[in-house]
């Protein structure tokens, strides 16, 4: 018997983002991480130089389209659990922050491993192609829909 892949939708596309979500938050809770908490410490471990709370909310709320009242709370909790520390106007991670994020990559990096095995290369930037532009169009929406009055 044959069976016929689905076609790529936001129904697909959602599954397979909670899907792999949720495997991520799976390690993260083992780390007393939230999601959201990993997003925002890695922007702020790979960051260039040390992010303004203001910038760092910024991209956060780029990435996870979340509130930034939301966000903010989170930067409260890595700060209270010495994960980012302030110094003057910008905040850094300090080692327990990036140690928390070395760990993490390294739980999931052969989980991540087995769930993208032996997918074709031209699969794979197919779907690259298409979820770049999904996104795309998606952030288009989002903004047209900000400036429209509710």
């Amino acid at each position: 018997m044959t069976t016929t892949a689905p076609a790529a939708d936001a129904r697909t596309l959602g599954l397979a983002h909670y899907a792999a979500r949720g495997v991520q938050e799976h390690v993260l809770a083992r780390h007393g991480a939230t999601f959201q908490q990993q997003i925002t410490l890695r922007a702020a471990v790979t960051a260039d130089a040390p992010m303004t709370a203001d910038a760092l909310v910024a991209q956060v709320k780029e990435y996870l389209k979340a509130d930034p009242a939301g966000i903010r709370v989170t930067l409260d909790e890595l700060l209270a659990g010495q994960l980012l520390v302030a110094d003057g106007t910008h905040l850094r991670p300090t080692e327990a922050g990036r140690a928390l994020i070395a760990a993490v990559g390294a739980e999931t990096a052969p989980l991540s491993a087995r769930i993208w095995a032996g997918i074709p290369a031209d699969d794979l930037a197919a779907a690259g192609r298409v979820l770049a532009l999904v996104t795309e169009r998606a952030n288009a929406e989002l903004a047209a829909l900000a400036v429209r009055p509710a």
